[in-house]
């Protein structure tokens, strides 16, 4: 029997079609965000998971706040004396690194994607800030934010969808697991009801929503991590992020990992649940990512992730097995 083909519509074939070229995310990091779960408004020290310096690759690269290093915004911060240099962190990460893709890539179109920490959590005003200098950057068509679906408010969901209106703006939001015992155990800070509810709000903005979801969080078992992704899909998703758990150093997965209580997910139990992922998919989802191999010094497990060429021969090998074109 011929073996059915099952076409994926990844991020660049629909930006490909949606902008006539494709789309090139350039990903930035603002020193003075934070997350509530690390500020001790909802929870404290942060996901078990999270180590932000691995996580934000630019940051580094930026000019950062020296002078006051402990300088975070919150939801009800009442000024940011610091709004004029993080425009500037804002516009040296996007032109180095749009620099870099012209020239590697020949990319033509760019889309913002507020990266690290929570993209939201900040006053109104500086979020208008951040962001309408980001869309006055040459060939950018739309912003990509980042944020946990308890540090947004009504009021930014009806500014970003004023914006709308001009470009294309999308919400990312980290799902992670429906699970409320796999949220408490890794520290998340709220619920999957308070997910559903902002999700449930952003597309009724008339905003896109990218949901992130990691498979082989603690106690987790297969058949839960795809009832979060069935979850998911029920949502009324318009784009799904993959990748598995890592362990990183100076973080408390690190010591659940040193004491033999979380042992981290295989490579081919990813690649099973991701190729099921797939096949399941409805057409009109976009597939954003499905692996992120990390190259970095401070990660303790697994291993097989540090290869990311090597994870994707083996994703394509199982792909081409399953019909599943990526």
């Amino acid at each position: 029997m011929e073996l059915l083909l099952k076409k994926i519509m990844t991020f660049g074939r629909y930006t490909k079609k949606q902008f006539g070229t494709r789309v090139f995310k350039v990903p930035i990091s603002i020193s003075g965000f934070t997350c509530p779960n690390i500020d001790g408004t909802t929870a404290v020290g942060g996901c078990t998971f999270c180590e932000n310096d691995s996580f934000s690759p630019n940051l580094g690269k930026a000019q950062p706040l020296d002078h006051n290093k402990k300088f975070y915004l919150n939801l009800k911060s009442e000024s940011n004396p610091h709004l004029e240099l993080q425009l500037k962190q804002l516009e040296q990460q996007f032109t180095n690194l749009s620099n870099q893709q012209r020239k590697k890539f020949g990319a033509k179109k760019f889309m913002v994607y507020f990266q690290s920490f929570t993209n939201t959590y900040a006053p109104l005003e500086t979020l208008k800030a951040l962001y309408e200098k980001a869309l006055s950057f040459p060939d950018v068509v739309g912003l990509s934010i980042g944020t946990r679906s308890d540090s947004i408010t009504q009021e930014t969901l009806d500014y970003l969808a004023e914006l709308n209106k001009e470009k294309e703006i999308w919400v990312e939001f980290g799902i992670q697991s429906v699970y409320d015992e796999t949220l408490l155990r890794i520290n998340r800070g709220h619920d999957a009801a308070n997910v559903h509810e902002w999700i449930v709000k952003t597309k009724k903005a008339g905003l896109k929503v990218c949901g992130h979801l990691i498979y082989g969080l603690p106690g987790e078992t297969k058949e839960m991590m795809l009832e979060t992704y069935h979850k998911s899909i029920q949502w009324d998703l318009d784009s799904l992020k993959f990748h598995s758990l890592y362990v990183m150093k100076k973080t408390a997965l690190a010591n659940e990992y040193a004491k033999g209580d979380f042992t981290p997910i295989d490579e081919e139990t990813y690649i099973d649940l991701l190729a099921y992922s797939l096949k399941m998919l409805p057409k009109h989802i976009i597939v954003q990512r499905i692996s992120a191999g990390i190259d970095d010094p401070n990660l303790l497990a697994p291993m097989w992730s540090t290869d990311k060429n090597k994870q994707f021969r083996n994703l394509r090998k199982r792909f081409k097995e399953e019909g599943i074109i990526y």
